[in-house]
């Protein structure tokens, strides 16, 4: 299974995200969509899986939790919008994974930052796309696309479209 992660598109969606993700088979965001009818085009273009960020209105969160849990290919993922980092998690995260477990794939976005890193404490790996969108102070829009194959993560690729600001 193929996935396409972008996060922090805050209402501009960079038409490039369609060729880039044109042979995944799932779209995930990590939240701060902004206007929502990116969700609409991108539901429309592939299966869509998300969280609502802490730009999103009711009419984001009327599609999308504030923490989502689910397994693909033998892997468990969760994903929230607002983590903190490895090692200082948020107050929410930090309680969602005592009580629940951690997962093999943690997804999350709002710092703008790309970040792959292992997560020793929880045994996951933290992946943050950094942002695709032009608000923020990145200064490239990334998203990341990856595979999910057998209970494993694999071929997982960077992909720069454009300087904040820019179309590609």
């Amino acid at each position: 299974m193929k996935i396409g992660l972008l996060s922090d598109t805050h209402s501009v969606l960079d038409k490039s995200i369609f060729d880039y993700c044109k042979d995944v088979d799932e779209i995930w965001h990590a939240g701060d969509v902004g206007d929502p009818d990116i969700i609409h085009q991108l539901a429309d273009f592939k299966p869509l899986v998300g969280v609502y960020g802490n730009i999103d209105t009711i009419e984001v969160q009327e599609h999308f939790p504030e923490f989502q849990r689910f397994e693909r290919e033998g892997v468990s993922i969760l994903m929230t919008h607002i983590a903190g980092k490895p090692g200082k998690y948020s107050k929410p995260l930090l309680k969602e994974l005592k009580e629940n477990g951690a997962p093999q794939l943690f997804i999350c976005g709002h710092s703008h930052i790309l970040l792959v890193k292992f997560d020793a404490r929880f045994k996951m790996l933290w992946v943050n796309p950094g942002a695709c969108g032009n608000h923020g102070f990145h200064q490239k829009k990334t998203i990341i696309r990856f595979d999910l194959l057998k209970g494993e993560i694999k071929n997982m690729e960077i992909i720069e479209l454009a300087s904040r600001g820019k179309s590609s």
